[in-house]
């Protein structure tokens, strides 16, 4: 079992690997990536491009929140914040999680 300091170093232990170390970096961008990252470009009124990598897709997702104001939490704007990001967050072993886009 463990306990919830464990747990939370666990958590958060490669949510900020940087999307040039991920392992599936290079495969196309997720069905979650692409639907936010469509939805930002739309906010920010810039084009989509559709043929980004995870990771590509990754840190065009940070640039486009920046832009839009979208994914900064109170009280903690300009940094990185994987669960607002959609492959920003590790699962383990170097791969990618997906994380929901619904409300907070």
């Amino acid at each position: 079992m463990t306990d919830k300091h464990t747990q939370a170093a666990a958590d958060s232990g490669n949510m900020t690997k940087d999307p040039e170390d991920w392992v599936t970096g290079d495969e196309p961008m997720t069905g979650a990536q692409r639907s936010y990252l469509k939805t930002l470009s739309e906010e920010a009124h810039v084009d989509f491009d559709e043929h980004l990598t995870k990771a590509e897709a990754s840190r065009r997702i940070d640039e486009l929140q920046q832009i839009t104001g979208r994914g900064v939490e109170r009280g903690h704007e300009g940094g990185k914040h994987a669960s607002t990001n959609p492959g920003s967050a590790g699962a383990g072993a170097g791969d990618e999680a997906t994380v929901s886009i619904g409300p907070e």
